[in-house]
Parts: C-alpha cells; structure tokens; sequence
C-alpha cells in the first residue's frame, strides 16, 4: 500500500510539471520537460516576474506593465515552434539539443536587473545584463547537477552547432521576435506587429547557419523596419528617455550619498551596491555579490524612491518627487551636440532656482547620446538563401531601397533638464 501511494505521489509530482500557460499574444504554451518546468519555478526565474519589461515605459504607454518573465516565456514558445520547423526540413537536432537551446533562451534574461535596461550597469559599473545571465546560469548548472552544461554552451556560442546559438542570439533570434510582438501588444503600438510564424516557417540551416529562403524576404523587411519604428515610437521615445534618465540619477545621487556615509532607507540587497562599490572583477569572482543581486527587482527600487522622497537632501528628494508624481525631464532631441551656452544658462538657473551647487546642478541638466540600430550590415547578419542555392546579406538581396539606410547607426543628441526652468 506504501509503495503505490509513493508511486502516485512520484506520477502526481511528473504529470504536474506538464503544465500550459496562457499566454495573451500566442494562446497555450507548453513546458516541455520536467527541467524546464523546475528551472522556470526557481527564484532566479521567478524574479522576472517582478522586473518590467520595458523599464518605465508604463509612463507613456500605461499598457505596457508586461515582465521579463512574459518575455522568456514567449520566447522559449517561439524557440519550440523554431526547432519543429528544422527538424522538418531535415536538421538533425536531438532532444537533449532541443531541450538545451529551449534552456538558453529561457534563461537569456535571467540576469536583468530592475527596471530591465533603465538601469544597466547603474547597479553593478562594467557589467552587461548578459554576462550576470551566463553567471547564473553557471550557478544553475552546479545546483542542477550539470545538467544545462549544453544550454550554457549554446548560450555563449561554445557549442559545435553554430545555428543554434543564433536561433538564441542574433540579429533574428526567437528574443527579437518576440519582444516586438509583445511589446507592441502591450504599448499599443502596430507599428512592431511581425509576421513571426511566418518568419520561423522560412527557417533552414546552410553551412551550420540561420537563414531564411526566398521567399520570407518580405516577412525580413517587415521585421526590420518594425523594429526601427518601435525604438523610435517607443524604446527611445522621448518621455520614456526623460524617465529612464531621472530613475538613473535618483540612483546615482543615492549611492553618492551612501559612500559618503549616509544611511538611505532601502532593502538590504539595494543598500549592498550603494554602500559598497562593486567592481567588475568583484562581482565575476566573489559569489555573494551575484546571490544578492539575484533578490534584487522593481520592488526594491521603487520602495526606496517613495520614502528618499521625504530625504532631508534636498537634490535626491526632488528627484524622487518628480518621479513619483511623473515630473519629467524636458527633452531635447537633435541632430548636433546640444549648444554650450543654452546648458550653462539651463545650468546656472537650477543653481539659482534650486539653491544647489553647479556640481549638483549636473543632476538635472545634462546632455547624453542616444543611438538607434535597426540591422547591422556583416555582424552575424541575417543570411537569405536565394533560389539558385547562394546565400546574400538581407540589404543585398533585397530590392527595398531603404534597408541600406536601415543598416546605418542613427546617433541623436539630448538635452534633459526641468521643464519648470523655461516655464518660471
């Protein structure tokens, strides 16, 4: 009797990881195994759910309150569709393959920190959200036994089949795919609306690379210049840039504070970076700085915004207040570096306004460069396989004049600063 209900519990324990989600831009998504199941209920994974998406984004577009956790999720969707598509046209792709390249895309964000891009490397100075992913992914893989030795090895572009790594990062990966989808769904936008299905039914593998045949040359267009009208309609969008930007300060004025001995309210794993500075080859080789970031998300941020709002420092106070209340920063955008006079005369008026110091003024005039790459030309660029069986640059195969244009880097300059400086 004690055997069968042991045996019972071990079935229930298997059948319950065969779980669907409902996902609102694709239906009912499948966890494929049980791995995939257990890294996906792991607090590292778990975290996403509390890290936006689009970083402050929700200012503008108030739809657009969707996580990196969705994200991974629909990526990892996508990557299964990918995969089914290959293997029927003839790539040999195991199970143990399948289920290492559906890990590395599963987990290709697990390293973002709060506020997803709006704080790059605010937090942690020299280190990108994907090297803080393939170092968790490392942990991950001691903690299960070496079991994601092969996702790890896809994700860092180690792995014998090249393609596969491109199917997780490249210039079409299943991440590109979906974000534009999802973030267009949830904005509101049109504009990123791609055909993925379609883009992924034109997959093949010619020389252990990703192209895509002929015929989806139209679909590519359509993806590249959706993506260019997201950055500018949204990722770069100026009110998103006046957010970001303030979010960024209110960190740097804090932990400038704290390391001249300050004591900030905040949570523990937030007040760990402010009072200590955490260099890059600290936080590659002490693992205490990689486990405290990992308990790190929006929640901690915001909380300390709301009550560094009330700080008898007067320069984070307000520019906590401003966030709060959506005070945002004026935006200028240009062509040309910002003219010197109008920032010494915006900069000598927050002086005088704020009753502030000209090194502290620098917190809310400033200028900064902001750049827009849809598709770059020869950096694992996306590879069209012609009709005659030769392979051709996406720009070279296509008679769309403006994918030339689309391969050149659009550089633009800001100017930030208080909109109550030019309306008092």
């Amino acid at each position: 009797m004690y055997l069968c209900v042991a045996f019972l519990h071990t079935l229930k324990t298997t059948l319950n990881k065969k779980k669907i989600i409902n996902d609102p831009v694709y239906g009912f998504i499948s966890i494929p195994t049980d791995l995939v199941f257990d890294l996906i209920e792991h607090p590292y994974f778990q975290r996403l759910r509390y890290i936006k998406q689009l970083g402050m984004t929700h200012l503008v577009y108030p739809g657009a309150l969707h996580t990196r956790f969705h994200h991974a999720l629909g990526a990892m969707h996508l990557m299964s569709m990918a995969i089914e598509t290959l293997r029927y046209k003839g790539q040999v792709i195991t199970e143990a393959e399948e289920e290492a390249v559906t890990i590395a895309i599963l987990l290709h964000d697990v390293g973002h920190g709060p506020f997803s891009h709006a704080l790059e490397q605010m937090i942690v100075d020299g280190v990108w959200h994907e090297h803080i992913s393939v170092l968790l992914m490392k942990k991950l893989n001691k903690d299960f036994g070496g079991k994601l030795t092969m996702a790890s090895e896809i994700f860092d572009g180690t792995y014998p089949k090249k393609f596969l790594h491109e199917l997780v990062s490249s210039q079409l990966d299943m991440d590109r795919m979906d974000y534009l989808n999802r973030d267009s769904y949830f904005t509101g936008v049109s504009e990123g609306v791609i055909s993925s299905d379609r883009i992924i039914k034109m997959l093949n593998v010619v020389d252990d690379h990703i192209v895509v045949e002929e015929k989806g040359i139209y679909s590519i267009e359509k993806f590249l210049i959706a993506r260019r009208l997201m950055y500018w309609q949204v990722y770069l969008h100026k009110t998103v840039i006046a957010a970001e930007q303030l979010l960024g300060k209110i960190l740097k004025r804090a932990r400038a504070l704290s390391l001249t001995g300050e004591n900030l309210f905040c949570t523990p794993a937030l007040n760990h970076f402010l009072v200590n500075t955490v260099s890059n080859d600290m936080f590659m080789n002490e693992e205490e700085n990689l486990e405290i970031f990992a308990g790190l998300d929006d929640t901690d941020i915001m909380a300390a915004v709301k009550i560094w709002a009330h700080s008898k420092d007067a320069v984070l106070s307000k520019l906590c207040r401003d966030l709060v209340h959506r005070n945002l920063y004026h935006v200028d955008i240009t062509n040309e570096l910002p003219d010197k006079a109008q920032v010494d005369q915006l900069t000598q008026k927050a002086v005088t306004t704020y009753g502030i110091s000209a090194e502290d003024a620098a917190y809310f005039v400033f200028t900064d460069v902001v750049r827009n790459n849809a598709y770059k030309a020869g950096d694992g660029y996306i590879r069209i396989l012609m009709k005659n069986g030769t392979v051709k640059d996406i720009t070279d195969a296509s008679d769309n004049s403006n994918l030339s244009a689309l391969a050149k880097t659009v550089k633009k300059y800001i100017l930030c600063y208080p909109k109550e400086l030019v309306s008092s």
